[in-house]
């Protein structure tokens, strides 16, 4: 695996090389004058000699060569000083860029944030104006609104001046990000979609581009430059005139400047914002004067001393200037060379300044790499550096070098910064950081912004066992932590994909892992999932509902209706099964055969069995007498613990004796861990709490179930009640289940009675019990106490007089 991709491994040659561009016309023009100047080393000596003898009777000649050399020094100067300034530009211009793809990065997270979209949709302007002041502090931006189609603004406080309807007519035209007016004045703006799918309107943040900040930026630069932004409308005809991305002279109040003048993006119609550049060209040309004012004194040194000082020059200039040479053609490789500071005056002054020039560079290299590459509350490589090195990863993956991403998510992170602070949330994140660099030194880890990250690991073979590098993940992010002091429970989620087999380039990769996430997410908080393709509308309609499912669990949709369980024998209503319904606020009451399957798969099925239980009990604490309620209980409910104490709480807060509550369960608990699943039926039944058989004869029945577990009814399945009028072996398969069960003093039931035929045949056969629309169809909690007045009364008089 590639050891470069750790966090805090320093910049790579290639981003060292990609960020020299600004200056590699320096050191080209530098090494190509030091390269002549090596060529004639050998019989510089020489020449130097007959040059410094000659000026005793050429001083007129030298002093003609001199004056050259000064105009030479001067033009070099100058050019040296454009260079400068162009390099800076492009700078200034990457640095602003960043600054807008953090924003941008920045107002994605809310704007794909859930309850964020939720308040916006609902037109809840307060909780909006909430998220945009909180966006705005925790990005240090300074403002952060919303732009409507219609022009209209939402702001994070107060009321500024931002211009919608401009802001709009550029957002419109495909700009997302430029400089706009804010009260005012020009500031960066980046601009996000807020979409619900369709696009609703826009998240703006904007920061300020005063003098300040100009200057901030001006202090990265190597050579002293002066930084403005204006709208074209407001420069003088003059500065308007100037040309773009290049670079002009004109006169200032402290003598000639050098101006390059860039044009920004616009994020407002009518706006033309111009970035202006300026720098000294005194300041840059008095550098050189020390230079000219030594050839000058060498002259005269050379014309007195004679040919002693010739030939001590031919030595010491011939030596440092074939090794500052060489150190140029390095530099100009890629590596970092410097030289040692010897010879005459003037070469050691060059010396230094080569050396100077080196270390200034590297720094500033460093620096504006560093940043551009680096989230800095974690210090880890942002989504830009994570892309470049999962392209290059791309470039080389194969069946036997598989490539895998994971895309993590922390849980409830917006909630920790609420309750906790933004201090703890950062702590977290770090914490975070820290533990997958710990648990994988040798992969990448990255922080793409908010609560995600990334990790990339290269490099695996067939041999490897994805399943088991996705449990480790999991064991670092799902644990008990200790932050600032105090412990933490951890919890995120994360998505895998796995290239070539999920995808062939970054960016398809990583939204494979996205997705894969999005799963886990929809699967229950502190999870994972793998990569799958899902594409068809039922898989997009599964998705839809598991987002409707846990949206209907926070906020307390769903209902229990109750249908009475009618004893033959005694001729009464002894209980109620509780059966959940869902009354959505859009598509009306959706049939639990829609939702239950859903609810199973994605775990959300323990939650809504577990308020089953605590509501029915709470209810049927009310009913009279010694009626009881059956809850139905999904197999996930039993592979997961905790349900028996969920029993015992439900019981203890609705004061609900035991023996009135029934637990129902189907024959398909048994097809896991059948010793698992006895015990805890058993653990349960000792409460006093009573258990019965779901659907029996239809699925995985077998005897020695009725054996191992003293179940206290049976319910006999629909299909059996439905077939007894087509007479034929349903009457025997009846009789058989009543048979066996009163043996084994077992309670029988049948379901989906309609009619009285139905009613008088369950009897003749021995069953105990019935169940179906012939008594009555499931009705609300609030309409039990009347069904049981009614059934009293009326029903059961009409069911003996069928008798």
């Amino acid at each position: 695996m590639a050891r470069a991709y750790r966090c805090h491994g320093g910049q790579t040659p290639a981003h060292r090389g990609a960020g020299q561009g600004g200056i590699d016309p320096m050191i080209g023009h530098l090494r190509r004058r030091l390269r002549h100047i090596a060529s004639k080393t050998r019989s510089l000596g020489a020449r130097v000699a007959l040059v410094y003898i000659g000026l005793l009777v050429m001083v007129m000649v030298m002093a003609v060569t001199i004056t050259v050399a000064s105009s030479g020094i001067s033009v070099f100067a100058h050019r040296a000083a454009e260079r400068d300034l162009a390099s800076n530009a492009r700078v200034f211009e990457r640095i602003i860029a960043s600054r807008q793809q953090q924003m941008a990065d920045a107002g994605a997270v809310v704007a794909r944030d859930f309850g964020f979209r939720e308040a916006f949709a609902t037109g809840d302007r307060a909780t909006v104006a909430s998220a945009l002041a909180s966006l705005r502090e925790r990005t240090g931006a300074r403002e952060a609104t919303v732009v409507l189609l219609d022009g209209d603004v939402i702001h994070s406080a107060g009321m500024r001046q931002v211009n919608g309807d401009a802001i709009l007519s550029a957002l419109d035209s495909g700009e997302d990000r430029g400089v706009a007016m804010l009260d005012g004045e020009l500031a960066l703006a980046s601009a996000v979609p807020i979409e619900l799918p369709d696009l609703a309107g826009w998240l703006v943040l904007f920061n300020t581009l005063g003098p300040a900040d100009l200057a901030e930026l001006a202090r990265l630069s190597a050579v002293e430059v002066r930084g403005t932004v204006l709208d074209r409308a407001g420069m003088t005809p003059a500065m308007a005139a100037l040309p773009l991305a290049k670079i002009d002279m004109v006169e200032g109040a402290s003598g000639s400047e050098l101006v390059h003048v860039s044009a920004l993006k616009s994020l407002e119609a009518g706006l033309e914002p111009r970035l202006m550049l300026s720098h000294s060209l005194t300041t840059a040309l008095q550098g050189f004067r020390q230079l000219q004012l030594v050839l000058a004194l060498i002259a005269l040194a050379g014309a007195i001393a004679g040919a002693w000082v010739s030939i001590r020059m031919a030595h010491g200039i011939a030596r440092p200037l074939r090794l500052l040479a060489a150190a140029a053609r390095k530099y100009g490789g890629g590596a970092v060379a410097k030289v040692e500071v010897e010879g005459s005056t003037e070469v050691r002054s060059l010396a230094r300044s080569f050396n100077s020039m080196v270390d200034a560079v590297e720094e500033r290299e460093r620096r504006i790499t560093h940043a551009s590459l680096h989230d800095s509350l974690t210090g880890l490589p942002n989504r830009r550096f994570f892309l470049e090195k999962l392209d290059r990863a791309i470039v080389r993956q194969c069946s036997e070098n598989r490539t895998l991403v994971a895309f993590v998510d922390v849980d409830d992170f917006k909630a920790i910064n609420d309750t906790m602070g933004h201090p703890t949330g950062d702590a977290l994140l770090r914490n975070v950081a820290q533990a997958l660099q710990d648990r994988f030194p040798e992969a990448m880890v990255a922080r793409f912004g908010g609560d995600e990250f990334g990790l990339l690991i290269t490099g695996l073979d067939n041999s490897a066992d994805c399943a088991t590098i996705a449990r480790s993940i999991d064991a670092v992010l799902n644990r008990e932590v200790t932050v600032d002091g105090r412990p933490f429970v951890l919890s995120a989620s994360f998505g895998i994909a796995i290239g070539p087999q999920d995808a062939d380039d970054a960016d398809a990769l990583l939204k494979c892992a996205d997705l894969a996430l999005y799963r886990a997410k929809s699967d229950g908080k502190g999870t994972f999932h793998f990569f799958e393709p899902e594409l068809d509308e039922e898989a997009s309609r599964r998705r839809r509902m598991e987002i409707d499912l846990r949206r209907a669990i926070r906020e307390g949709e769903f209902e229990l209706y109750f249908q009475p369980l009618y004893s033959l024998s005694e001729e009464r209503v002894k209980g109620f099964e509780a059966l959940m319904r869902w009354p959505h606020p859009e598509h009306g009451m959706i049939s639990p055969t829609d939702f239950i399957p859903i609810a199973e798969e994605s775990g959300m099925i323990i939650q809504l069995g577990e308020w089953a239980i605590r509501e029915a009990c709470s209810l049927a604490a009310s009913w009279p007498g010694d009626l009881s309620v059956a809850v139905n209980i999904s197999p996930r409910q039993l592979m997961a613990d905790g349900l028996t104490s969920c029993v015992v709480q439900a019981l203890a807060s609705s004061g609900l004796p035991a023996s009135r509550l029934e637990l129902e369960i189907t024959e398909s608990v048994f097809i896991g861990n059948v010793e698992r699943t006895l015990k805890l039926l058993h653990s349960i039944q000792s409460l006093g709490v009573r258990v019965a058989l779901d659907d029996f004869g239809t699925g995985y029945s077998s005897l020695s179930y009725l054996r191992s577990f003293p179940f206290d009814k049976l319910k006999i399945d629909q299909s059996f009640v439905r077939a007894l009028a087509e007479g034929g072996s349903a009457h025997a398969i009846v009789r058989a289940i009543t048979t066996l069960a009163d043996a084994l003093g077992i309670e029988t039931l049948a379901e989906g009675v309609e009619d009285v035929a139905d009613l008088e045949a369950l009897r003749r056969e021995g069953c105990d019990m019935i169940q179906g629309y012939l008594i009555s169809r499931p009705v609300c909690s609030g309409d039990v106490a009347a069904l049981l007045h009614s059934l009293t009364s009326s029903s059961a008089h009409r069911v003996r007089a069928a008798g």
